[in-house]
């Protein structure tokens, strides 16, 4: 097992604390950086769309927190998971 993001769509109230306070997601974009959406040709870790956290890119995550504990209703985590065969 290791440690990986994982999301609970059913409690994210879209505020968008965690795609913003992520520094991976703002060196890769400095529209989210900003508090804009991305750009279509951006990779980043996650985004919320139609009103909802989703992992786009979870591979590129460092495992550093900051969206974790930015997201005030615990929709986002870092959990052990499974590890990728």
């Amino acid at each position: 097992m290791t440690i990986g993001l994982v999301v609970y769509p059913e409690l994210c109230h879209g505020c968008g604390n965690c795609v913003v306070a992520c520094p991976v997601n703002s060196l890769r974009s400095p529209e989210v950086s900003g508090g804009k959406g991305p750009t279509d040709d951006v990779e980043i870790i996650m985004m919320v769309d139609d009103g909802v956290i989703e992992l786009k890119n979870p591979n590129f995550c460092g495992k550093c927190g900051t969206c974790v504990e930015t997201c005030p209703v615990f929709a986002i985590r870092l959990e052990k998971v499974e590890e990728a065969k």
